[in-house]
């Protein structure tokens, strides 16, 4: 059995909110009961998204909540040449496109359960060479086969995704020359060996597809768990495209108590250091409560 290996990679599109201290605090504690290492990997390879200075704060409001994790912190944008080397094992399978988001919604509108359209292939068979000519940068997309793919999440019990079906080809490089996020997370999870993955929910779904590279890439894929997302009270996911507001680190104690209150630990701390003594003991019987 491999030695446990987790990882927490926000992206600096925004602050450290509620939602993504659950997901840290899940994967910290995770780690920690295993006796196995932890790693803080920035996934700045957004940058027209990117807000500035937020990589700093966020790795500046883990510190002061008591997070610790192993080794330096790794930084996508460093990662360049190891992405287009992928893309290039990968070529036999890829292929250009140049549809727009608006151009596929119209042709297809059935979605994903994560809610992306489903590309319906339009570009799969060949685009002519006049266009391929108006356009330098295409879009490369993997083509997905009529395949079901089946994993257990450790939270979330099987999940079984046909990949043409319900995914359809996925974009791993974009037109704009940014990287897609399954081929870069696929990439630097294979690259730092790690062995568990635990993040929020809203990423369940992207993981059948990632399943399917760590296969192209001939590669031992990681053991997932996806905790419940933090929502507002419409029942919308908190994020930072809606505003989520920062942690408050004036209130650290209490944030961390809220996000560990959310996945089901019972804790009662008066202090960051109490919080992390008693909180993995709180993990581990909280995944005891887990359904096998």
């Amino acid at each position: 059995m491999r030695s446990y290996l987790g990882r927490f990679a926000p992206s600096p599109t925004g602050l450290l909110h509620q939602g993504s201290l659950v997901a840290a605090l899940a994967c910290a504690l995770d780690a920690l009961v295993h006796q196995g290492r932890w790693l803080l990997r920035i996934e700045d390879i957004d940058k027209p998204r990117e807000q500035p200075g937020a990589a700093t704060r966020i790795i500046q409001t883990l510190r002061a909540l008591g997070f610790e994790w192993h080794g330096e912190i790794v930084y996508q944008s460093q990662h360049q040449a190891r992405y287009q080397a992928a893309l290039e094992r990968l070529s036999p399978m890829l292929y250009p496109c140049i549809c727009s988001r608006k151009q596929i919604a119209e042709r297809q509108p059935r979605r994903t359960a994560d809610g992306e359209n489903i590309y319906p292939g339009t570009c799969a068979t060949g685009i002519t060479t006049r266009t391929a000519e108006m356009l330098k940068n295409p879009a490369w997309r993997l083509r997905l086969p009529e395949r079901v793919i089946s994993f257990t999440d450790r939270w979330a019990g099987l999940l079984q995704e046909n990949l043409a079906r319900e995914c359809g080809d996925i974009v791993l490089k974009r037109a704009d020359g940014l990287w897609a996020y399954h081929l870069a997370v696929v990439v630097d999870d294979i690259d730092a060996g790690v062995t568990h993955i635990v993040r929020g929910a809203d990423l369940l779904h992207s993981t059948p597809r990632q399943l399917f590279l760590y296969e192209c890439l001939k590669a031992t894929a990681p053991i997932y768990m996806h905790v419940p997302l933090v929502t507002h009270e419409t029942g919308q996911k908190l994020s930072k495209q809606n505003l989520a507001p920062a942690v408050k680190l004036d209130q650290g104690l209490s944030e961390l108590q809220q996000a560990a209150s959310h996945l089901g630990l019972r804790l009662q701390t008066d202090s960051l250091t109490q919080f992390w003594r008693a909180a993995p003991l709180a993990w581990e019987q909280r995944l005891r409560r887990l359904p096998s």
